[in-house]
């Protein structure tokens, strides 16, 4: 590790009274278990839909904007094509999407929800966390603007090293 990351830990935990930083004092390890506390309560209502989180929010993405490349579905989603294809196939298998070369540049992928896809909003309507979170809907706002904000923030910085 180096000294000035070291020493911006140690700041860190030196500020809550402690020696050594503790797991609970890193904000990445906060975010990432919120993550996994995400995935644990969206589990039971994405059972129902038959649908896994990534393809949920890849549809999510399709009923904001139908007909997109999956090259700008993955820069939404922060995948990969290779990470975005197979959920891709997944989810045309299931009826919910259709994928098909863009006649204007056959390199490009769109891909667009068939009537089943769309109707799958209507079940996924109901998918509301912001109660179970504990927190109230304009502190519930303001706490998705900041980890938004971190993430391009952090995007950023990883860019430029």
């Amino acid at each position: 590790m180096s000294s000035s990351k070291s020493k911006r830990i140690e700041q860190s935990s030196a500020q809550n009274g402690q020696d050594d930083p503790k797991l609970s004092d890193f904000l990445c390890f906060s975010i990432y278990s919120a993550n996994l506390a995400y995935g644990r309560a969206y589990k039971p209502i994405l059972e129902k839909l038959g649908l896994t989180y990534t393809q949920y929010i890849a549809i999510v993405a399709l009923w904001e904007q139908d007909e997109q490349t999956v090259s700008g579905l993955g820069e939404k989603l922060f995948l990969e094509s290779n990470t975005l294809t197979p959920i891709l196939k997944k989810l045309e298998a299931m009826g919910y999407l259709t994928r098909k070369r863009d006649p204007g540049d056959e390199r490009q992928v769109v891909v667009s929800l068939t009537p089943e896809g769309r109707r799958l909003r209507e079940k996924g309507l109901s998918m509301n966390l912001v109660k179970a979170s504990g927190l109230a809907p304009d502190e519930f706002r303001k706490m998705q603007q900041g980890v938004a904000t971190l993430r391009d923030n952090l995007i950023k910085a990883a860019r430029e090293y």
